[in-house]
């Protein structure tokens, strides 16, 4: 087959980019890229099984993750253009069995609809996703939950219950499982013939790679993840069938063809703000050039969806290593192929560690609640929140802003020795740098029970310790959770995982003589939800 010579050098160079994962024994990834419609790039790098000796190829299947969304949304609007589902409607007159809170299916689309995420409400009763649970213990945790995390469609919180439930949706209204009305209305006429949803982690799935953890250096260990998936997160595809995919974006052929468009169409948010996530895709900037697209993240599975349509390019990278960072790879790929386009306007001048150093360390805001750690680590400037470690990059305002879009944040030196911190729909909050850590009051110690999560906290005291132990609907039992204070009226708490450990904040509510009432806890996508205090 022949090539040009600018398919040539992007394909070294990008070998150059993932020459790592080449070696003997290693995970990897595949890379595709697509220009005009015409495929420049296809490729695997390292293996899709090490204990086999399997080689990644460009049909490979992976577990794409949260790049399932659009296509859940795609399906609700097709149904919404036969008549059968109003966006504008709760979703509670299609599953009735849902508490009717004030949101629309809309909303849902968007993530701004204030609904908990169902795997927070979940861990926070100490189930992750390494237990076993089926698809009726999920739908559970979102029948119980009444909490919304604040008015619909005033902010972006990211949620997978929106997309849970509008797949259930989808399921009711077109009386078949989603897979199979994915299959027929969109899969199949499209010609995705390797893309399919597989709700049962047990399903047998020709050519599809096994998800990794770990590093060279510390060692490859198998993912474990033991939950069913579906409309948030239950696609296998591979990198060929996800440009078939972008092409549809291009040139659509679904019934209605405004599919596309509607995806991405604009909502802004209460009071004007906007809000870059679209219809189960995200809008972004690279330099200079609008993109549209998502990522997905599972235990030892990370994909990232890039499309750039003012260039018509796109770029798909899926690895089956966590530590490979897909959404960085996509942007650096398209950089790349995109070297001489005119409108591609120049990096803004890379942060540096003299500018970091200053203003390092641990930063608080009571109020939210919300804390941060800011730290040069790797050779950039990353903050860690709520557990989650994410990079900085310089923005053209001189912002400091979190690299993704998942991540509402940015911040800049205020006055006095404060942080100002952009957290998204103009909310521009001052944070403190926190000092010595306050012990927690030994007044804490008691049960907690949470109706919307169906968790139950026991807070004990050992000696100058404090741990939680969790119990909630599926799971009792397990490793305490460490306690530490911050201040007088807010303390952290940590849960350990054997993927990611996560924190949380936990604000003191206190009745009329003092007495400690409830815990008033924020996650990174629960926010303010109220433990109460029992005897």
């Amino acid at each position: 087959m022949s090539k040009s010579i600018g398919s040539i050098t992007l394909e070294r160079r990008v070998d150059a980019l993932f020459s790592r994962y080449t070696a003997a024994g290693s995970p990897g990834a595949v890379v595709a890229v697509m220009r005009d419609g015409t495929v420049e790039l296809c490729k695997g790098y390292g293996l899709a099984s090490i204990e086999l000796g399997v080689p990644i190829r460009p049909d490979t299947r992976f577990r794409i993750a949260s790049v399932s969304k659009q296509f859940t949304v795609t399906a609700a609007l097709m149904l919404a253009a036969e008549g059968k589902l109003k966006l504008t409607d709760p979703p509670h007159k299609y599953l009735p069995e849902l508490p009717p809170l004030p949101v629309t299916i809309d909303q849902m689309m968007r993530n701004s609809s204030g609904l908990p995420d169902f795997l927070e409400l979940l861990r926070l009763g100490g189930h992750g996703l390494d237990k076993p649970a089926r698809p009726g213990d999920l739908l559970a945790a979102c029948l119980r939950n009444r909490h919304l995390n604040f008015a619909p469609g005033s902010r972006f919180l990211y949620s997978n219950t929106n997309f849970l439930l509008l797949g259930l949706i989808v399921e009711g209204l077109a009386k078949m499982k989603l897979g199979d009305f994915l299959a027929e209305r969109i899969f199949k006429p499209l010609g995705m013939t390797s893309t399919m949803l597989v709700p049962e982690i047990d399903t047998v799935i020709p050519g599809l790679a096994a998800g990794y953890l770990g590093d060279a250096t510390t060692g490859f260990r198998r993912a474990a993840h033991a939950y069913p998936q579906g409309g948030e997160g239950g696609l296998t595809s591979t990198v060929e069938d996800l440009l078939i995919w972008s092409k549809h974006f291009d040139q659509p052929t679904l019934i209605p063809k405004t599919l596309p468009a509607q995806l991405a169409a604009v909502a802004p948010l209460t009071g004007g703000h906007t809000n870059n996530y679209r219809r189960g895709v995200g809008v972004d900037d690279l330099r200079g050039l609008a993109t549209l697209g998502h990522g997905g993240l599972w235990p030892g599975f990370r994909t990232e969806f890039l499309r750039v349509p003012e260039a018509e390019l796109t770029v798909v990278v899926i690895a089956n290593l966590g530590t490979i960072d897909p959404w960085r790879q996509a942007r650096a790929i398209a950089a790349l192929a995109l070297e001489g386009n005119g409108k591609i306007k120049p990096l803004p001048a890379a942060i540096t560690e003299a500018e970091i150093k200053p203003i390092a360390g641990t930063w608080f805001n009571a109020q939210e609640p919300s804390l941060f750690e800011l730290a040069w680590r790797g050779g950039e400037p990353v903050v860690t929140q709520n557990g989650l470690p994410f990079a900085l990059g310089r923005r053209v305002d001189g912002w400091f802003a979190a690299e993704r879009g998942s991540f509402e944040f940015a911040l800049k030196p205020g006055r006095a020795g404060t942080l100002r911190v952009d957290l998204g729909a103009g909310r521009v909050l001052a944070f403190k740098k926190l000092g010595r850590r306050k012990a927690p009051p030994a007044a804490i110690a008691g049960t907690y029970v949470s109706p919307d999560s169906g968790a139950t906290w026991h807070v004990r005291r050992g000696g100058e310790d404090y741990t939680v132990g969790v119990s909630g609907p599926l799971i009792a039992g397990g490793p305490a959770w460490p306690l530490r204070g911050l201040d007088a009226d807010t303390v952290e708490i940590e849960t350990p995982g054997s993927w990611i450990t996560m924190t949380q904040l936990a604000h003191l509510e206190r009745d009329r003589t003092g007495r400690i009432a409830a815990l008033s806890v924020s996650t990174g996508r629960i926010k303010k939800m109220r433990f109460e205090r029992v005897s």
